[in-house]
């Protein structure tokens, strides 16, 4: 494969006419659906840079086209507010999770959120907001680990964390849920266009003197889509595409990464214990779903296999 290619052009006419129709389209789209950022040019930068910087890079930018796909979608989620389409579900959720996880503390009973709200540490402050800096580099870097050693696993990987995704989305949309810091700032009332808040991980930024968290929330694709928690699914999918491809040492560190984050999803009031299940057993779901189903489809596995001729070496 290596040799074939050597004799082949990285800037045939055919991928440079196919790559600047691609990224002009996805410009305008993005442009007609979500207003233009610079994020959008720096995509178009990163698939194209990568695409014609040699042929190593056009393979691992092929094999991460999935997560490209990702991304976009779940931009393009802000053109269309879940809220639109159903009702929001704010003091149902909010009264599940005193009923089934409330803390008595005094004449009160407080949601898990409440009660770590009066009982913050710093230390813990600390150690919450690095475990939740985990959630995307973690995924991201095990998929490189799997480009280098295994790259048919590498897009198994990929497509069912885009699966497990999907259904995320679907269940954003049939239940749009408030996170438990939007009823502490603003109580059962519904606000749309409510912006994103940073929540508990705002003593992260403070601790530390930095704006590392308010500038990943405020562009946040919708307040309303805290069911089920995808933050406390995606490293349970790293967990368990790690089992044939890394040493105990690091999946021990994976299991702690992921414990970690579905604590501070709670700690640092993103999420509620109730989100953090659903997102576990969307995983849990996703991960049986395509392992026992879609990968024995015909269509999908010659899919996938069109994608794997593109990305082995």
């Amino acid at each position: 494969m290596e040799t074939i290619n050597k004799t082949k052009t990285l800037f045939r006419r055919k991928d440079i006419i196919f790559t600047t129709l691609a990224s002009i389209a996805y410009l305008l789209l993005s442009a007609l659906l979500v207003g233009f950022k610079t994020d959008q040019v720096w995509l178009i930068a990163i698939f194209n840079g990568c695409y014609y910087g040699s042929w190593i890079s056009r393979r691992f930018i092929i094999g991460f086209s999935i997560f490209l796909v990702y991304w976009i979608i779940f931009d393009y989620m802000k053109a269309a507010p879940n809220y639109l389409f159903f009702k929001v579900h704010i003091a149902d959720i909010y009264g599940f999770e005193k009923h089934l996880f409330g803390i008595h503390e005094g004449s009160k009973i407080l949601t898990p959120n409440e009660y770590w709200l009066t009982h913050s540490q710093s230390w813990i402050d600390v150690m919450t907001g690095i475990f939740y800096l985990c959630w995307v580099p973690v995924p991201l870097m095990f998929a490189v680990y799997l480009f280098v050693t295994d790259r048919l696993a590498l897009l198994h990987f990929a497509a069912t964390f885009f699966f497990v995704n999907l259904l995320g989305f679907v269940i954003y949309y049939v239940f749009p849920a408030a996170p438990p810091w939007y009823v502490q700032i603003h109580g059962f009332e519904f606000i749309p266009n409510t912006p994103g808040n940073t929540a508990g991980l705002a003593r992260f930024d403070a601790f530390f003197h930095a704006n590392i968290f308010h500038s990943i929330y405020s562009k946040g694709s919708n307040v309303f889509a805290a069911m089920p928690s995808l933050h406390s699914a995606y490293p349970l999918i790293v967990l368990y595409y790690s089992r044939h491809h890394v040493n105990r040492f690091f999946q021990i560190l994976f299991t702690t990464v992921m414990v970690g984050i579905w604590f501070a999803a709670v700690y640092l009031s993103h999420h509620y214990v109730v989100d953090v299940i659903a997102g576990i057993t969307t995983a849990t779901v996703g991960i049986f779903i395509y392992r026992k189903f879609l990968m024995k489809a015909g269509f999908y596995d010659r899919g996938i296999q069109w994608l794997y001729s593109f990305v082995r070496g």
